[in-house]
């Protein structure tokens, strides 16, 4: 059995002021050794999360999908895997066995049409320049940043606002500008990179597969259908 250490030892923004530590705050003999204490950081980091706040932003996605609404997803680096991985679920996933059929699209996908804004238009602009073209009133952003404070990320939600996209921003850390921006705010309060995207991605299947059960078509079957 792993023993997971105590949640109160993965580290906070008191890091900063000279109180707790980051996670990891000590070299590990073994990666099993490690893993115990990882695994330990990525549940007590869930557990930071505003069950309110998942539970708005399942109803805003679900009610902006039932009125043809599309999903808009967009992050950098590790988060830009996880804006990507969520069209799969999003779109191909939460569509199987259900009555919706989910428009989704990310913003971090064509490396050709992103490194052409960066280079012509500017960095900051690489996701609003693109939402600005493609999104519509009554669609929804997901924004995924672990710092909150990318100014791409900022950007795009100040464009959302403006074009009335509503918006949900997935952070971590402190939760920076982008939590206070969105609409809704899913806040991992956790000081690890690795830490932080893991919980993001648990969120984004959460999402996802709520999405799904909630529309399934056959109901009574749930529970013998692998999601």
């Amino acid at each position: 059995m792993i023993a997971f250490a105590s949640p109160s030892r993965f580290g906070t923004r008191e890091a900063e002021q000279g109180g707790m530590s980051y996670f990891p705050d000590r070299r590990y003999p073994s990666a099993g050794a490690f893993a115990a204490d990882y695994v330990g950081a990525v549940a007590a980091a869930l557990k930071t999360v505003d069950l309110d706040a998942v539970s708005a932003a399942g109803d805003l996605l679900a009610a902006r999908v039932r009125d043809g609404g599309a999903i808009f997803t967009c992050g950098n680096g590790g988060s830009a895997a996880i804006a990507n991985h969520l069209v799969c679920d999003c779109f191909k996933g939460a569509r199987t066995g259900s009555s919706i059929a989910p428009r989704v699209h990310s913003l971090s996908s064509a490396v050709e049409l992103i490194t052409a804004i960066v280079n012509d238009i500017g960095p900051d602009e690489v996701f609003a320049y693109q939402l600005e073209s493609l999104a519509r009133p009554g669609d929804v952003l997901i924004a995924i940043s672990s710092s909150g404070a990318s100014a791409n990320i900022l950007q795009v939600l100040t464009s959302a606002r403006r074009l009335g996209v509503a918006s949900i921003a997935m952070t971590g850390f402190s939760g920076g500008a982008a939590a206070e921006a969105a609409d809704v705010a899913l806040h991992v309060r956790a000081e690890n990179y690795g830490v932080v995207e893991d919980a993001h991605q648990s969120l984004m299947h959460i999402l996802s597969q709520f999405l799904r059960m909630a529309h399934f078509s056959q109901p009574e079957t749930l529970g013998s259908v692998r999601f």
